[in-house]
């Protein structure tokens, strides 16, 4: 077939397309039709010719073309049962610039002040091409570039942004976009730093646009958590307290889109709380005394210790030094070293902290003991060690002191020797020690300091028996002595019964195991024969094992 017509059609004006066939059946099996066109907007009427001028067939398409219907195919077809010959049509329908989009790049939400920002104006579809491009910002002109860059933005730059296409036939337009360069910003009153107590008030505020009222939501967030949100643009705090202290951000919502403000940060300030004071003495190896003084405070307090009033270490002004006395402090923390320390160094001890909102303090007594027991080779020692003990004074030397010595607070012995010695330290040995250094009219008494004797496994201590009353109850128990703990492992020939470690739980519901320190008891009820037999408890730990058997009968 062939196609006569227009070669471009027009956007909203009626339009004919002719198509003809030199074939004609007049019992109707030659078809002449048209395909691809929008029935709700087209007319399509035939006409066959039938004299000695010749002989066709024709078909007219009359319709009304849209610019989406630039560059479609439509087809005009002769058919004659299963055969069939077309000629396609392109349409070239002419229209102003369409399908106008509006990028912005960065596209990822807030845009920071100062940065660049890219708007680009993108066309769906012009024919014929696009002649030029029209920015307007809130109605006023501002660029005539497909792009429109935006550098170093400001707050300022906020605004509805519109693009126009033009081409020969007119002009294109897109629905105005709305940049946000950190448009949404916080402020807050009477500063971002306040004491304890003020009454502080944080505002989230966008520019305005004059003519152009908006109803506004917005939300409230502190340390990335929601807090609120309403029509409220304020967040006030009648009475700011430490638990305020965060950083705040505010999102700003409108039909339009939404906005957030770059976070600011609260800082409340305030006194020093009553200071932590502690007190360590430590006397193995040299006797030590630790002062610490700890506080909480904002901004950061200066910090002085004292005994008895006189100033003797501080994390401001230079103290004296003293060859005796360490001092290292950080953030709202004094730490005070005294070597040597003796009864010359008892006292009242303050610890005192000041910044510009106030001060507080802290005391405490500090009591130290002339007498001190010392432990060689050391205080943890394996059975079989020679170990001595030594009480050092600081007490008259004039006339011969005389030590006496305890353990877990009885007596052992008195004299003048001041060392406790044991040439092969045994378990039984283990157990805190004291020593009391007397001298004339005096004596001091030293702190206690434990001994620590680590042995292996005594001879273990196993029991059976069989209960009648109220059924058939046996009951194997075992026992041991041996520092460090022991695991216990019950068992029956070659198979583990239960252990007190590292072993799996019973599986029969006969059998009840109980575990404590050193010891590990089995109830079986219902027993029956099976359960006869000779039961072995092994007991072991780093220093070694023993073990201890049992014939139990049912």
């Amino acid at each position: 077939p062939s196609v006569t017509g227009s070669q471009e059609q027009t956007e909203g004006q009626r339009d004919t397309l002719e198509c003809s066939t030199p074939y004609v059946c007049p019992a109707g099996d030659v078809v002449l039709r048209w395909e691809g066109y929008d029935p709700q907007v087209s007319e399509v009427s035939g006409h066959v010719r039938l004299d000695t001028s010749g002989v066709s067939q024709q078909v007219t398409l009359s319709s009304s073309f849209s610019w989406k219907d630039h560059s479609k195919k439509l087809l005009c077809q002769v058919s004659n049962g299963a055969k069939s010959a077309s000629t396609e049509v392109v349409l070239r329908v002419r229209h102003t610039p369409r399908d106008i989009q509006v990028s912005l790049s960065p596209s990822s939400g807030n845009i920071g002040v100062g940065d660049t920002v890219t708007l680009s104006c993108q066309v769906g579809s012009s024919h014929p091409p696009v002649s030029g491009y029209s920015w307007y910002k809130d109605g006023v002109a501002v660029g005539t570039q497909r792009a429109l860059a935006l550098q170093g933005v400001r707050r300022e730059d906020h605004g509805r942004y519109h693009c126009e296409a033009r081409n020969a036939l007119g002009t294109g337009g897109h629905p105005d976009r709305v940049p946000s360069p950190s448009a949404a910003e916080i402020s807050a009153s009477p500063a971002a730093e306040v004491r304890e107590g003020t009454a502080t008030t944080l505002s989230c505020s966008v520019p305005e646009r004059e003519g152009h009222p908006e109803e506004l939501t917005y939300t409230w967030y502190k340390n990335g958590a929601w807090l609120q949100d309403g029509p409220a643009r304020t967040l006030v705090f009648p009475a700011v307290t430490v638990g305020d202290t965060g950083y705040y951000s505010c999102q700003v919502t409108n039909s339009q889109g939404s906005d957030t403000a770059p976070a600011i940060g609260l800082s409340v300030t305030y006194p020093p709380r009553i200071p932590t004071l502690t007190l360590f003495q430590e006397t193995q190896g040299g006797r030590l005394v630790i002062v610490l003084c700890a506080v909480d405070s904002h901004p950061p307090a200066t910090l002085t210790i004292d005994r008895d009033g006189t100033v003797v270490a501080t994390n401001g002004a230079e103290v004296t030094p003293s060859q005796r006395l360490g001092v290292t402090s950080s953030r709202n923390s004094l730490r005070l070293e005294i070597r040597d320390a003796g009864p010359r160094d008892n006292g009242n001890y303050g610890c005192t902290a000041t910044n510009v909102h106030g001060n507080a303090s802290a005391t405490k007594v500090l009591v130290t003991h002339a007498a001190e027991l010392r432990i060689q080779p050391s205080a943890e020692v394996t059975e079989g060690t020679a170990v001595t003990l030594t009480c050092l004074g600081t007490g008259d030397t004039a006339q011969k002191p005389l030590y006496t010595w305890y353990r877990n607070g009885r007596r052992l012995q008195e004299g003048s020797f001041p060392t406790l010695e044991f040439p092969s330290v045994r378990g039984e040995d283990a157990g805190a020690f004291q020593c009391q250094i007397r001298a004339g009219n005096g004596s001091d008494t030293s702190e206690l300091v434990p001994l620590r004797v680590l042995y292996p496994p005594r001879q273990p201590v196993l029991s059976s028996f069989l209960q009648n009353q109220g059924g058939r109850l046996g009951v194997i128990q075992c026992s041991v002595e041996s520092d460090p703990e022991s695991n216990l492992t019950l068992r029956r020939g070659d198979k583990v019964v239960t252990c007190t470690q590292g072993c799996p739980q019973a599986t029969s519901p006969r059998v009840l195991v109980t575990r404590s320190y050193n010891s590990l008891k089995v109830e079986i009820r219902d027993v029956v024969v099976e359960d006869e037999g000779v039961y072995v408890c092994q007991a072991g730990n780093s220093q070694g094992s023993a073990s201890a058997a049992v014939d139990f009968k049912a």
